[in-house]
């Protein structure tokens, strides 16, 4: 069997209502994309954000804070390690 065959012969049917839907699609996409282009100009013409130094200081106190709360973190897990291991040892040492 021949796979069909498509020319300047070949017709095809679509219902209003395909057509409607290929429209609304074509203006839905053509509508997004020129508004994207309008926030990207607009996007690039605006100043760029001073950063305050209050600003500034709260993000690396938070940043300082999160370091020292993750230190402890890992001085606990190591604390429990090391009774893990000496548990572990008084097993293998029982046997």
């Amino acid at each position: 069997m021949e796979a069909p065959q498509i020319g300047e012969d070949t017709k095809v049917t679509l219902d209003l209502k395909t057509i409607g839907i290929i429209v609304g699609f074509v203006i839905s996409l053509s509508t997004m994309w020129f508004t994207l282009q309008a926030d990207i100009a607009l996007a690039m013409e605006k100043p760029e954000p001073n950063i305050s130094r209050t600003e500034y200081d709260l993000k690396d106190e938070l940043i300082r804070q999160t370091i020292m709360d993750t230190q402890e973190d890992v001085d606990k897990i190591l604390e429990d390690l090391g009774k893990i291991d000496e548990r572990l040892y008084d097993i293998q040492k029982n046997r």
